[in-house]
């Protein structure tokens, strides 16, 4: 029977559907030298926590990584093309989840949510209230988008006709860009944007786009939400400028170094907003992203090619290791 290892628990639709097709476990911890020791007998493997490169050399039986969402940075694609293994994940299922959230905390920041909440709670009613005065209004605001994968359209979709927002977009594929979006270069839309929300994904491109010189070209007063992954942004200029008052605030989902250190200058920050990289996880999100990578499981183990495949060019080499599939 095959062997099927998930880094975390799936939902229990997705749990169900593998029952049939081979023997699920869920690792004992999700660290790199755990998924090493018990990925070695896996067949296949459902990742939400960083595979190591070792583990490819070193798992004899592994047909494929099935990401259990979108991104692929937990993947070590090249590695696992190296050793002949499918990579395949689920796009796009979450897209809407994450939208949702960037204008959750959007509009939290502007109507000053953390502050209103925890003085309301310790100094009383007039305190909270107080905050009111001091509060934004997301109507007549820029919203610039950098990214126009999936998520990124969601976001300009809600925010153009859920608000009626002004929007802005960078992207390296213009054809991406909606209709009623407007396409800047990014230099321009990082100084346009009332609310800058980066959706895009982390490549070598991307690592660091959002650096000290950009943070300076910021509007005084502007947002930037990211939901895409920590090291897009400089953390260390970000916490300068926060901290000088020099933006109005942040909300951000990921970070440079996860979890986040207990003793790291953005927990003492009022004017950021902070969450456990959940932005794209909901009950209802984490059925679809587990179904989607149990199909591709079944698929795969059934002698058949992902839906997302991602590393085609590994189809030669994993149909002379597997022939059966041929």
């Amino acid at each position: 029977m095959a062997r099927i290892l998930s880094t975390h628990a799936l939902h229990p639709r997705a749990a169900a559907m593998l029952q049939g097709a081979g023997d699920l476990v869920v690792a004992s911890a999700p660290d790199a030298d755990t998924l090493r020791r018990e990925g070695r007998d896996a067949d296949i493997i459902i990742v939400r926590a960083p595979l190591p490169e070792a583990l490819f050399s070193e798992a004899p039986r592994l047909r494929a990584a099935i990401r259990h969402g979108a991104g692929l940075d937990m993947i070590p694609i090249e590695a696992a093309t190296r050793a002949g293994v499918l990579v395949a994940n689920v796009p796009a299922v979450n897209a809407v989840t994450v939208a949702e959230h960037v204008f959750l905390v959007t509009l939290a920041l502007l109507r000053r949510f953390r502050q209103v909440d925890g003085d309301l709670r310790s100094r009383g009613w007039p305190a909270g209230r107080a905050h009111a005065d001091h509060g934004r209004d997301l109507a007549g605001r820029t919203m610039g988008i950098i990214g126009m994968g999936a998520v990124g359209r969601a976001v300009a979709r809600i925010a153009r006709h859920g608000f009626g927002l002004d929007v802005a977009a960078f992207t390296r594929t213009p054809a991406a860009v909606p209709e009623g979006v407007r396409a800047l270069d990014l230099d321009a839309l990082v100084a346009t944007a009332d609310v800058l929300v980066l959706c895009c994904p982390l490549t070598p491109q991307t690592r660091g786009l959002i650096g000290p010189e950009r943070i300076a070209a910021m509007k005084p007063g502007a947002l930037l939400v990211n939901v895409a992954r920590g090291p897009v942004v400089d953390e260390a200029a970000l916490v300068e400028a926060l901290q000088a008052g020099r933006i109005g605030g942040a909300a951000l989902d990921v970070f440079d170094t996860q979890p986040l250190p207990p003793d790291h200058p953005l927990l003492s920050l009022d004017t950021v907003i902070l969450t456990p990289h959940m932005a794209g996880i909901t009950e209802e999100s984490m059925m679809r992203m587990g179904v989607g990578a149990a199909e591709e499981a079944i698929r795969i183990l059934e002698g058949g090619l992902p839906l997302n495949f991602r590393n085609p060019e590994v189809e030669a080499r994993y149909r002379a290791r597997w022939p059966a599939t041929a």
